[in-house]
């Protein structure tokens, strides 16, 4: 395989120059065994056999008007010239459209699943404690978290109301050091972003700590700021929830009725652990940094921590039950979708009431209880019903849990720290990239089934494959310049290899890797693997490429995650992100994608 070749020095020990060569690739085996066999063996490809590959080796969907649109653009961005005197592709012009994360993806960018069916039929891209900067302890309060959220595709967000003196109030994280920030600003916030990304509804779960005169305040605010864009709707009186098409456009209000309020006092969850549990640290290798907060963070506000272990919606705050009633109509005219817990303890909060609809919210630790005892109960209540999870009160540097036993059981908001970053985050964000990265994703149908005993079913650990995906690892580019030469090594180009695994049930689970390549910016590693299913529907496909260290820690060298779901068969241009979740410029992989 021959490529342009040029010589790259580093400097070692002050003293001696090392060089090596940097090496530009042409095309791997497999894309010119493509080239050829749908070339038919003639030095150009032409639209109409560049159309007829993409139907057969891509899984179908294309046209000739798609194909000549490809190629126009490969020749304008190799060639810099906007009249062509040939119509067709060379091998290299090829490679240079396969390599492309734009125009040859590894997942579509368009909405195309059934947007028409009610709101809880869909996973829901969710935030928690949307307006904390940082950790959830001493970190500022800002609308700007909220923003950002908005525009990376979220579509629920949370504000925790507090009085703000006696006649205003204001979103801050209860009673720790963070600094608040007015409620208007956030409401604003959230009108202005709310559609930039998605044209789906946003809905915006409130924990409120107020006297019946600032809910009345806030019903106010609430109005006066989003006007036509709210959404009227009484949960507890219909059957089922309108679509996510017919709200397009809408901004939902979902918390509990101020009555509810009054009786609020559930028992505060205890931090269960997880001991005796295989950790992804175990099976992929520690993080590749550590979260946004340090230990010198937590030491300030030890004192905090009893505050931060109660249950997320464990408030009460009005002053008379007669004055609720009074003022408490403004506000509760607000909610679309109502929330609380039945008395009765777990088994009655997941009953399901024909004539209303619902929101339950559950700490991650008291899900897994609910999943080990009502399992079946649970997807069922999830059918028509809304499930809320949120991380446990100890997390207090903004970390993340593992999103997978909640879309296993029908969870519609797996509640994540966006402020955050890591491995938990990485497969929440590559969970939202389906269905076009509208925040919305039509739960499979398997979880919208039910039994002949009218409860919901719950996939068993030791269920036979339905569908076995086999992945390619080819190459990977890109790395110089998005990085600094000497940034993974002082004296030589980077040692970099490919993690590629799967999360999902616990029974696809698995993580694999590549040979490591040494010294060179351009890695090839021509390796294949393969991945038999058994719920295809819900599995990721995750990646991450390290740069290999003999003596330290293995650096960090880009990560993706994407639904195998959504996956495009064939040869894709796979771009990578850093580890806060931003798409790096050029750093790629050249990758193949098969069902078998």
């Amino acid at each position: 395989m021959e490529g342009k070749r040029e010589m790259g020095s580093y400097k070692f020990c002050l003293v001696f120059t090392r060089k090596f060569r940097m090496t530009e690739p042409g095309p791997v085996d497999d894309v010119r065994a493509v080239f050829d066999k749908y070339a038919e063996g003639e030095a150009h490809m032409s639209p109409e056999q560049l159309q007829k590959l993409m139907a057969e080796e891509g899984g179908g969907g294309s046209t000739l008007e798609e194909a000549e649109r490809i190629v126009d653009e490969v020749l304008r961005r190799r060639h810099h010239i906007a009249k062509f005197t040939r119509r067709n592709l060379t091998l290299e012009d090829f490679n240079y459209f396969l390599f492309s994360t734009d125009l040859n993806p590894p997942i579509a960018h368009q909405v195309h699943h059934n947007m028409d069916a009610p709101l809880s039929h869909y996973f829901i891209f969710t935030g928690h404690n949307s307006y904390l900067t940082g950790n959830q302890l001493s970190s500022n309060c800002s609308d700007l978290p909220i923003a950002d959220a908005l525009r990376r595709g979220v579509r629920v967000v949370e504000l925790d109301l507090w009085p703000r003196g006696t006649d205003d109030v204001c979103v801050k994280h209860g009673r720790t050091l963070t600094k608040e920030v007015k409620l208007g600003k956030c409401l604003e916030s959230i009108k202005v972003n709310a559609f930039a990304t998605s044209k789906y509804p946003v809905i915006i779960t409130l924990e409120d700590h107020l006297t019946p005169k600032l809910q009345f305040k806030v019903a106010k605010m609430i109005t006066q700021t989003f006007g036509d864009m709210l959404y009227y709707h009484d949960s507890e009186s219909c059957q089922e929830f309108p679509s996510p098409e017919e709200l397009k456009g809408k901004i939902l209000i979902s918390t509990k009725p101020p009555k509810e309020y009054l009786e609020a006092n559930d028992a505060k969850d205890k931090d269960t652990g997880e001991k005796g549990k295989e950790s992804d640290e175990d099976v992929w290798g520690k993080e590749p940094e550590d979260l946004i907060s340090t230990q010198s963070d937590l030491e300030k506000v030890t004192s905090s921590i009893n505050d931060l272990n109660q249950d997320d919606e464990e408030r009460g705050s009005c002053e008379s039950d007669i004055s609720c009633q009074l003022l408490a109509p403004e506000y509760k005219r607000l909610i679309a979708i109502h929330a609380g817990k039945p008395k009765g303890g777990l088994r009655m909060a997941l009953k399901v009431d024909p004539n209303k609809i619902r929101r339950l919210s559950l700490s991650e630790q008291l899900l897994e209880k609910a999943v080990a005892a009502y399992g079946a109960d649970v997807i069922r209540f999830t059918q028509k019903n809304f499930l809320r999870i949120y991380p446990k009160g100890t997390r207090f540097n903004s970390s993340n849990y593992k999103p997978q036993i909640g879309w296993m059981s029908g969870a519609q908001m797996i509640a994540f720290n966006m402020q955050g970053y890591g491995r938990a985050l990485w497969l929440m964000e590559g969970m939202f990239r389906a269905n076009g990265g509208c925040g919305y994703v039509k739960k499979p149908d398997f979880l919208m089934n039910v039994g002949p005993n009218g409860k919901g079913y719950y996939p068993k650990d030791n269920l036979s494959p339905k569908k076995t995906l086999k992945v390619k690892v080819f190459m990977g580019d890109g790395w110089l310049l998005d990085f600094k030469k000497t940034h993974f090594d002082l004296y030589s180009p980077p040692d970099f290899f490919v993690r590629v695994g799967i999360a999902g049930a616990p029974v696809d689970e698995v993580m694999e890797k590549t040979k490591i390549e040494y010294d060179t910016w351009t890695p090839i590693w021509n390796k294949e693997f393969t991945f038999p299913l058994a719920v295809p529907e819900l599995a990721l496909l995750r990646v991450e490429v390290h740069e290999h260290d003999a003596n330290e820690k293995d650096d960090f060298g880009g990560q993706t995650c994407l639904p195998v779901s959504e996956l495009r068969q064939g040869i894709r241009a796979v771009p990578l992100f850093n580890r806060k979740g931003v798409k790096y410029s050029s750093t790629r992989l050249l990758m193949r994608f098969e069902f078998v």
